[in-house]
């Protein structure tokens, strides 16, 4: 049966040529990945998005990341998800009523900008480009908090804190120009901290690489800016999906690395070092989320792509998330 599916997939795909592109995170499975015509962080397939001429464009991810791309696309493209209900615990933990409530009274205080992780909705997304702010990636957010600094008194940086903490440490901010939401508008803060989690990361402990520290000593630790602050402290590198492919690529043969991040890519790169780097996972955990996607459900929407739903985007909405978006890109490309 997957057998077939796999085939039938590579048959439509054929049949569709240049009129089809297939984008996929990193963190979808195997039988996923094999199909797409670009894999990538949010990042770069956010980045791809200019560079696709095809009129059907599918989002193999979560739901944020079709809508991303719609924001993004062409109004000649189409963009598709092979599962609509693929969303995010960390997307749904900011609704943009409460963020755009939270937002004026922060301003009523003194002049906050907002920065959106890439984890979150088209409505988030637009709320940042009417105030002035922009989103980032776990890749650009050290950049993008840079720059949000510069255009305010201070940042709101949602939904994800430990990315926000993390990120925060890395520029140099010290503790207490820090504050977590709840705590209110306050004078010296430059960052306004919301307490959204990442369902995989936030499963990564201290505990881990103490034990691997004691076990293999001369291992290697890289784990996912969204996991705990004091994981990050003590991994000897963070970074996004991206930089932690660059890690263990540039690693010398013999290596063992541990990666802290969702486990079908940790599987991915153990095979593509397979006999020259042990590549192990720091604790495994999968996105219950990015395993909605499945080849027969890319099967099914491809079989019926003349009268599959479309990710739309309301014209409002696109407009001030794309120049949200746009400033994004423009600030990485500079």
């Amino acid at each position: 049966m997957q057998h077939d599916i796999r085939e039938e997939i590579k048959r439509l795909k054929r049949q569709m040529g240049e009129d089809l592109c297939i984008l996929a995170h990193h963190y979808q499975q195997d039988a996923v990945v094999e199909h797409a015509d670009y894999v990538g962080d949010s990042l770069e397939l956010a980045q791809t998005i200019g560079r696709v001429g095809a009129t059907h464009i599918i989002m193999c991810g979560v739901f944020f990341m079709a809508q991303s791309s719609a924001i993004l696309a062409q109004d000649t493209q189409k963009v598709y998800t092979p599962y609509t209900k693929a969303g995010c615990t960390l997307a749904d933990i900011a609704p943009a009523y409460m963020v755009e409530e939270v937002l004026r009274s922060l301003n009523a205080f003194h002049e906050v900008i907002p920065l959106a992780y890439v984890n979150t909705s088209a409505e988030i997304k637009a709320i940042c480009g009417r105030y002035g702010g922009s989103v980032c990636t776990s890749a650009n957010s050290t950049q993008m908090l840079q720059w949000a600094l510069s255009q305010g008194e201070a940042v709101l940086f949602l939904p994800d804190k430990n990315l926000a903490f993390n990120t925060a440490r890395e520029i140099g901010l010290s503790r207490g120009e820090i504050s977590l939401l709840e705590r209110g508008p306050k004078k010296g803060i430059r960052l306004y901290v919301w307490p959204g989690l990442c369902d995989v990361h936030v499963n990564f402990r201290k505990e881990h690489i103490l034990h691997i520290r004691e076990m293999a000593p001369k291992a290697r630790i890289i784990v996912h800016p969204e996991c705990p602050p004091e994981v990050v402290e003590l991994a000897d590198a963070a970074g996004s999906t991206s930089k932690i492919i660059k890690y263990v690529t540039q690693a010398p043969e013999g290596s063992t690395i541990y990666i802290g991040t969702e486990i079908h890519m940790v599987n991915r790169l153990r095979q593509r070092f397979k006999g020259k780097k042990e590549i192990l996972p720091l604790f495994e955990c999968s996105c219950r989320f990015m395993d909605m996607i499945t080849p027969l459900k890319l099967y099914r929407l491809l079989k019926n792509i003349d009268e599959a739903w479309v990710v739309e985007i309301g014209e409002d909405i696109k407009k001030d998330a794309q120049l949200a978006l746009n400033r994004m890109l423009e600030v990485c490309n500079s």
